[in-house]
Order: structure tokens, then C-alpha cells, then sequence
């Protein structure tokens, strides 16, 4: 049978199992087991798959992922998100359009600190959305900036996604999490200036009131202090990668237990608080860890059916424009996250993109950094991005169709960064260099 064959009956089916609504996992597991059996004729290889399976679980590298989740739960079910907002609502002051900008920082710091998408996207919902709409703040303007700050999350550092994907991609995990600092910081002031050019031009988007603020410059100070801690740790964390002090994991470890302390002396964190965070951070590892060993040997199954060294000859072949390949290759992950899950995604196409990217001669930091900001826009992306559903749920009587039109701003202004990023690759690569 042809390589192309192979590749072609291997995603369709694919997908063909992730729209009848099995797991993710027994996707891939039933997937593997078959590839197996059509290569082997028989099912006497499924130690291949349970090798794989158990090599991939006991790796080191994974136990970065269960720390982030623990940190981001600890820090989101203390008080620290409340301390967070009224320092930065201190911060921005009585200026117009105050609370679309509030919306945006917030969920770039909560994006840091939880590394969720959709916990901030259901937060700011719940929370601050309700508030915009009183003040008279319009609402697609005010969805759109809740979608464009939360989809930060799996970007900036500590990412659980820039963990699972370093692992696939055989790339540096603590080169992808701190080269996701600067396109993360990037797309935060690109969500700024958008904010404030659109209210320019359109004054009915905010209140015509600036709303002014009874706080005084004592108070101002006294809330700022109070969030320099909880700052502290995500700061803490990145310089101990950045230095070379600590790994991505040892790094993770060390913020959980600065943030039990933090939060226990400045925010309510108590024990049966981080009893739920443990409880909440195991059921969340779970569904990952099950999802990433029973996916990992499909990239073996391709390349014992031949599949990944045909498909590397046909793509150079081509002899096609890097620029042209470098988009091909980000618009076939872009519309893939229209329909299924972000690591799903990444599971799918990594193993193929591997091989292809080498003989293109792409710096593999640089690529998988892109290739994460451009998953990222799939959490927004119609029809089935999971922030929006995880919007819509947490900010009642909003329409999906309302979210669809709010996210359309969102992924334009996403696209512009990825070319920005393509066109100067320092901004990706000047951190990691320092390391």
C-alpha cells in the first residue's frame, strides 16, 4: 500500500473516531492497535505499544505538568486572584476604556499564574464581564478582550502546553517556556493598542464617564504591595530557568511551596483548599498523562510503515519556497484546532512535522514557539474553540453566535503576531540565548 495511503486512512480515521465522541486516549490507543495489526498482521507487537506506553509515563520530564496544574490551582483558589485585580484596577486608574484594559492584563497575569485558557476565560466571565456590562461597555468589545487575554495562557510561562509539546517535539522545555515570554508579552500590547485605537475611533465602545476612583495614593501603593508576592513567584520561577539554577520541573516544584507559603500568609489559602487543588491538579494530570501514553507510539507506527521518510522526500521534492512550506505547515494546525482538542492536535502533527522541519532547515525552537502561539488561537477559533464554549458558561445569556463574532478580532490580530514572530525570530530566540 502507498505511503500516502497509509497517512491519509491513518487522519481520517482519526478524525473520524474523535467525532463519534470517544476519548481522546482510546483514539489514539485504538488507533495505534490497528496500525499495528495492518503492519504485523497480528497483535503479537503490542509490547511495542505498552513499552512505549510505560516509557513514556515514568519520564522525568512529564512530572513538570502535575507541579504547573498544582501551581495554578493553588494561586486560583486562594484569595490571590482577588488581591490581583484590585492591584491592577489601583494600577490603571481613571482612564476611558479602563476596564477593557483591565480585562487584558488580568488575564495575562492570571494566564501566568494558571496557565488555563479556559479557568481564566470562565473567571473573567463570571467576574468582570457582568461589571463592563453595567458600566456600559459593549459587549462584543468586552468578550473580545476576555478571549484575547485568556488564550495567552498556554503561551506565557508556566505552560503546561509548552511542556507537553517540548516532550513531543524532542525540543528544550525550558528553551519553549521562556521563548513564550516575549510573543506572550507581545500579543498582550498588541490587544492595548488595538483597545485603544478602536475606542478612538469609536467612543460608544466605552463610557462616555471616565470612571474615577476614591482610592488614594496610599491605598494605591498599599494594594500593589500586597501582589508583589504572589508576581514574585512566577518571577522566581522564570529566573531559576532562565539562570540554568534549576530544570522546568525542580523550578515548579520549588513555586508550589513558595505558593503554599505565599498564599497562607497573604491570601486564604487553607488546608481544605489545597485539598480540592490536589484533588482538581491529580484529575487534571490524569486525563493528560493518560492522553500522552497512549499517543506517543504512534509516531513509532509511522516510522516502521515508512510513512514519516516517504513523507519527508515528497515535501523536499517540492523544492517549494521555505515561506510557502512554513505557512502550509501552520494553517493545516490552524484549521485542525477549528475541530479537535489543542494536544490532540499536537499529537496528531508533531511526529510528522519532526522530520519535515529538520530538512527544511528550520530552527526548531523558533517553529515549535509559532507552532504554540498558532494552537493557541484554537481555543478561540470557531466552531468548536473550548474557551468560548467555557465563556459562554460562566457569562450568562451570551449567545454562542455573540462569541463567534467577538473572536473574529481576536484571531485577526493573532495571525498579525505570528507574521511579526515568523519575520523576526529574535523576538523568540533572545531569552532562550541568554539561558
Amino acid at each position: 500500500m502507498e505511503w500516502y495511503v497509509l497517512i491519509s486512512a491513518a487522519v481520517g480515521l482519526m478524525l473520524l473516531l474523535f467525532a463519534t465522541g470517544l476519548p481522546i486516549f482510546l483514539s489514539f490507543l485504538t488507533l495505534n492497535l490497528l496500525g499495528l495489526y495492518a503492519l504485523t498482521g497480528n497483535f503479537k507487537g503490542v509490547l511495542l505499544v505498552v513499552n512505549s506506553m510505560y516509557d513514556t509515563g515514568t519520564s522525568l520530564s512529564l512530572a513538570a505538568i502535575p507541579l504547573f496544574i498544582l501551581l495554578g490551582e493553588i494561586l486560583f483558589r486562594s484569595s490571590a486572584v482577588n488581591v490581583m485585580f484590585n492591584a491592577v484596577d489601583a494600577v490603571v486608574g481613571a482612564v476611558k476604556s479602563r476596564l477593557y484594559i483591565v480585562s487584558v492584563i488580568l488575564s495575562t497575569i492570571f494566564g501566568a499564574l494558571s496557565g488555563s485558557a479556559m479557568a481564566v476565560a470562565a473567571m473573567m466571565g463570571a467576574s468582570l464581564l457582568p461589571e463592563m456590562e453595567k458600566r456600559g461597555y459593549q459587549k462584543n468589545m468586552s468578550l473580545g478582550t476576555i478571549l484575547g487575554g485568556s488564550s495567552l495562557a498556554p503561551i506565557i510561562p508556566p505552560s503546561v502546553m509548552a511542556v507537553v509539546l517540548g516532550i513531543l517535539a524532542g525540543v528544550s522545555i525550558s528553551g519553549l517556556l521562556v521563548a513564550g515570554v516575549l510573543p506572550g508579552l507581545l500579543l498582550a500590547l498588541v490587544f492595548f493598542i488595538y483597545i485603544v485605537i478602536r475606542v478612538k475611533l469609536n467612543p460608544k465602545l466605552a463610557p462616555a464617564v471616565i470612571e474615577s476612583s476614591s482610592l488614594s495614593a496610599q491605598e494605591r501603593i498599599k494594594l500593589l504591595l500586597r501582589a508583589v508576592p504572589f508576581l514574585a513567584i512566577i518571577a522566581t520561577i522564570l529566573v531559576l530557568i532562565i539562570s540554568g539554577v534549576a530544570t522546568p520541573t525542580e523550578a515548579a516544584a520549588m513555586g508550589c511551596v513558595v505558593a503554599m507559603i505565599t498564599c497562607s500568609l497573604f491570601a486564604s489559602l487553607r488546608w481544605p483548599t489545597l485539598v480540592q487543588a490536589l484533588r482538581s491538579t491529580a484529575w487534571t494530570t490524569g486525563m493528560i498523562m493518560i492522553i500522552m501514553v497512549c499517543s506517543v507510539s504512534f509516531s513509532q507506527i509511522l516510522n516502521m510503515s515508512g510513512v514519516t521518510t516517504h513523507l519527508v522526500n515528497a515535501v523536499t521534492s517540492l523544492e517549494w519556497h521555505p515561506v510557502l512550506m512554513f505557512i502550509m505547515l501552520m494553517a493545516l494546525g490552524f484549521v485542525l484546532c477549528m475541530f479537535i482538542d489543542q494536544i490532540a492536535v499536537m499529537i496528531l502533527l508533531v511526529p510528522l512535522y519532526k522530520p519535515i522541519i529538520a530538512a527544511l532547515g528550520f530552527d526548531p525552537l523558533w517553529f515549535w514557539a509559532i507552532f504554540l502561539v498558532n494552537v493557541s488561537i484554537g481555543n478561540v477559533t470557531p466552531p468548536f474553540g473550548y474557551t468560548l464554549f467555557a465563556l459562554q458558561g460562566a457569562a450568562k445569556g451570551t449567545t454562542i453566535q455573540e462569541l463567534y463574532r467577538a473572536s473574529v478580532p481576536v484571531i485577526l490580530l493573532y495571525l498579525l503576531v505570528i507574521v511579526v514572530l515568523a519575520l523576526v525570530p529574535d523576538i523568540i530566540l533572545w531569552l532562550p540565548s541568554l539561558m
